[in-house]
């Protein structure tokens, strides 16, 4: 006879995109998965599950970090941004406005995390150069664009922004 042990739970509480929530989950269940299946946040995609291709980047307390090999029990009592923290169908974000018009993105599946990763990087840097736009989402796999576009729609925001005077804000 085959006995079945009881999966671990822990009761957390997080905020995301600026929600309070607060869930009792199984203490193996990663932070991408808790976004997508307990939150309904699909925006953040699942690629690698290894940490890897970038997919599944989110903001941990304003830190970029690969939600697939995290456990969201370790994002208890922080903040995260998640794609759809940063803009709305309606109001898109500079990085997501700059996307669209450059066409950084082809299939879609890497540009949340590649906006993401740029998020990190122009908050830190104004005006970076195109070698650091590249190291920046050097992390970021695509199998679509050859980077092009997505480099320039990163220089666009950037430019953007300048012109607005304003920092990086979600």
């Amino acid at each position: 006879m085959q006995t079945r042990t009881r999966e671990a739970t822990r009761t957390i509480t997080l905020q995301v995109n600026g929600v309070e929530y607060t869930n009792t989950i199984p203490v193996r269940k990663t932070l991408v998965d808790f976004l997508r299946e307990d939150l309904s946040l699909t925006g953040s995609h699942v690629g690698c599950e290894h940490g890897v291709c970038g997919a599944c980047n989110v903001l941990l307390d304003g830190q970029v970090v690969r939600s697939c090999i995290m456990f969201a029990v370790q994002a208890d009592g922080h903040q995260i941004t998640t794609i759809e923290g940063l803009g709305t169908v309606n109001n898109l974000h500079v990085l997501q406005k700059a996307f669209w018009d450059n066409h950084g993105m082809q299939c879609g599946y890497c540009t949340p995390g590649m906006i993401i990763a740029a998020y990190d990087l122009l908050k830190n840097s104004a005006t970076p150069s195109e070698e650091e736009i590249r190291e920046a989402i050097g992390g970021n796999l695509c199998r679509c664009t050859g980077y092009m576009q997505i480099v320039e729609a990163i220089q666009d925001a950037a430019g953007r922004l300048a012109q607005l005077k304003r920092p990086l804000t979600p």
